[in-house]
């Protein structure tokens, strides 16, 4: 298996094409990296990464900023320039879909030859009022750092900036819009010239630059040396992340395979034959989105209801903000419901089976034993949440297991981030999506894919 693994690589560097879009995604991710290196000038980060560091160390290193911290690959404790990473286009882009799903203007341009590019575009302006919005309050939390980050001194963190305080905030906001705009632009580089989808491998190489500190995690979670009990849970954590990594794969690419038949039909002079087809319905139909909406609304109540309890005295306020604390019981069961919530709310607004039904009837197409027009609309609805329940329900087992590790076993929070969660979703999606079409430029010159019969492909 591994020297197969092996010669098909080998095989992706003789094709000149593949070749130089390989080179191509690989540098541009290397300058990825280096915005999320790069410190905003008068700011030093050092200061605060080291903070963030020892809250890890200490079992603090999920909390508001873990996620977004994750998503930039660091740059965010860095203060570097790309700390904004490129989530503002990623929010801006969920914005217009949700809104083209309500608003009939925007539905009807996303199906117009040049509407996409309009689509794009606004996306675009989107993102650079997002970026502002997000820019003001990342450097209004550096400038005040003692007051967002408890036990941090602020003059660490910008020793040279109190007596300039407006040029530094205009200037900060300025670079931090720019830094996310360079990161769209690589992404979208990426997509057109290189192989797998930009900005989802920005947001990967991010993840997977976590790497080195949750190897330093697991190196001091066993630093007595594998013996007695250790071995077992190193055994136990392998086997564990196997799994994690076979169900993701297993649930990513499940499908049900609804048949169509489509009937003879005369178009003018041309007669149409009838066929059989399949309509495909995935089970993970809303992919990560349903965690990254959860995670990000309830980032904030235990920070609000401390805040509120401390300023106004209130003790049961302080109380309830220690019990939605991440990882605690209770915010474990409102991550679970705000799963299973945003994933029928993702399905209902991005799935329209009364317009599939429609093009079906319109095409000649019909699902065997049901009849056309609202018996296929209902059926197809049917159909599609039982399958949302089954991902909703998968989805919240990926997103908890790394709090379990965390709070039950004791394994470290940037170890137990690889375990499960966002990122795992995040990771093994974008990776099958680059395979996939690396082996579309393989299979075109007559090599062997990666996996068996060149297909990456389901049981069936």
């Amino acid at each position: 298996m591994f020297k197969k693994i092996t010669s098909t690589f080998a095989n992706c560097f003789k094709i000149p094409e593949l070749k130089s879009r390989i080179i191509y995604t690989l540098i541009i991710l290397a300058v990825c990296r280096v915005i999320s290196i790069i410190p905003i000038p008068g700011i030093n980060g050092a200061g605060l990464q080291e903070f963030f560091d020892q809250q890890a160390r200490a079992g603090g290193g999920g909390g508001m900023m873990g996620m977004y911290s994750m998503f930039t690959g660091g740059a965010l404790e860095r203060c570097a320039i790309g700390a904004l990473g490129i989530m503002p286009y990623i929010s801006a882009t969920i914005i217009i879909q949700l809104l083209s799903a309500v608003i009939p203007r925007l539905s009807k341009l996303m199906r117009e030859e040049g509407g996409r590019a309009k689509i794009v575009q606004y996306g675009r302006v989107l993102t650079v009022l997002l970026c502002i919005g997000q820019g003001a309050l990342t450097t209004l939390s550096w400038s005040r750092a003692e007051g967002f980050f408890e036990g941090f001194s602020g003059d660490l963190l910008m020793p040279h900036m109190r007596d300039h305080i407006w040029w530094y905030f205009i200037q900060t906001v300025i670079i931090l819009t720019t830094g996310t705009m360079l990161l769209m632009w690589f992404g979208e580089q990426i997509t057109e010239r290189g192989i797998g989808n930009g900005v989802s491998l920005v947001i990967s190489i991010g993840i997977l630059a976590r790497l080195p500190a949750a190897y330093q995690g697991l190196k001091d979670m066993f630093k007595n040396g594998l013996e007695g009990p250790a071995v077992f849970q190193a055994i136990a954590l392998i086997a564990l992340l196997l799994i994690v990594i076979a169900a993701v794969i297993a649930v990513t690419q499940a499908q049900r395979k609804v048949p169509v038949q489509y009937a003879q039909r005369a178009v003018g002079r041309k007669v149409y034959q009838g066929g059989t087809s399949f309509m495909p319905l995935r089970v993970n139909y809303a992919g990560v989105m349903p965690v990254i909406f959860a995670g990000a609304l309830l980032m904030f109540p235990a920070q609000i209801f401390s805040k509120f309890g401390t300023w106004m005295d209130m003790p049961r306020l302080i109380s309830l903000a220690g019990m939605l604390q991440q990882n605690s019981p209770l915010y474990l069961v409102l991550e679970g419901t705000l799963i299973l919530f945003f994933s029928y709310f993702w399905v209902a607004t991005q799935f329209n089976e009364l317009q599939i039904a429609d093009d079906l009837k319109k095409y000649g197409g019909y699902i065997p034993g049901v009849r056309p027009g609202q018996a296929t609309s209902t059926f197809l609805h049917n159909a599609m949440s039982r399958l949302t329940l089954a991902g909703a329900i998968f989805l919240t087992i990926i997103a908890i297991i790394p709090a379990i590790l965390t709070t039950r076993m004791g394994v470290p929070d940037q170890v137990a981030q690889f375990f499960g969660g966002t990122g795992m979703l995040i990771l093994v999606g974008v990776m099958l999506d680059t395979m996939r079409q690396m082996e579309s430029h393989l299979l075109m010159r007559h090599y062997d894919g990666f996996l068996k019969k060149g297909r990456i492909k389901g049981r069936f």
